[in-house]
């Protein structure tokens, strides 16, 4: 059995909203190994972001812990947190948050630069990512300039520039037309089979996420393995 990436255990997180309680995750356990592609299926309000932030670091757990490479790091140092984030951890949200100000390629770069990494290495990586995927002839321009669907390869890749162990997505196709959905998870597919990175990817979108190796949803806090009939 392939060794786990990523493990939630017992996790749990609760919101106060005036005298109310709300519990959104109640001892969830989940499991991502190295090369895996999982869909999070669930309704809006489910917690489907609230699991994507704790098992990404974003946020901590009220209870459990999150364990990456069999390191515990529900309790470490925001310091610490931010440290794995930056080298183990990419992000993809429905929204491509890419900076306005600079190209395609630039926000590629960044980050790489911020890890450490030589401008001319990271402006090498960059470039073979947008290659990848399919846009280096829009290397030099910026995201007004670009696409819907441009624009999300573009945070696809930059994602991925400091080779993460684990790429998290939250509803990565769902501001774009069903066309350039395929088109652009038909990418972000071929980027997580290539590289053997362990993949969550929260969708709305059934056909995509029946192309994955297995589907989870949220039911009563709790993570569940879905066999047949994925929810509405």
């Amino acid at each position: 059995m392939t060794e786990p990436v990523i493990e939630l255990k017992g996790v749990e997180r609760h919101y106060v909203q005036g005298q109310r309680k709300l519990t959104v995750l109640s001892g969830a356990d989940f499991t991502l190994s190295k090369g895996e592609m999982v869909a999070l299926v669930a309704p809006s309000g489910a917690g489907k972001s609230t699991l994507l932030h704790i098992a990404g670091l974003l946020e901590r757990p009220d209870a459990g812990d999150v364990i990456l490479r069999g390191r515990a790091c529900g309790r470490l140092s925001d310091d610490e947190r931010t440290a794995i984030r930056r080298n183990d951890i990419g992000f993809v949200y429905q929204f491509h948050h890419l900076l306005p100000e600079f190209s395609a390629l630039e926000n590629i770069v960044i980050p790489q630069l911020i890890r450490g990494l030589g401008e001319k290495e990271a402006a090498a990586r960059a470039l073979q990512l947008l290659d990848y995927m399919k846009i280096a002839k829009r290397a030099e321009h910026r995201p007004a300039e670009l696409s819907g669907g441009e624009q999300q390869r573009v945070a696809i890749a930059r994602a991925v520039a400091n080779a993460p162990l684990v790429l998290f997505a939250d509803e990565p196709t769902g501001n774009l037309d069903p066309g350039t959905a395929i088109y652009v998870f038909d990418a972000l597919e071929a980027l997580v089979r290539q590289s053997g990175l362990a993949a969550l990817i929260a969708t709305h979108n059934h056909e995509l996420a029946a192309r994955m190796d297995r589907r989870v949803t949220l039911a009563d806090g709790k993570v569940i393995d879905i066999n047949g009939q994925l929810p509405a």
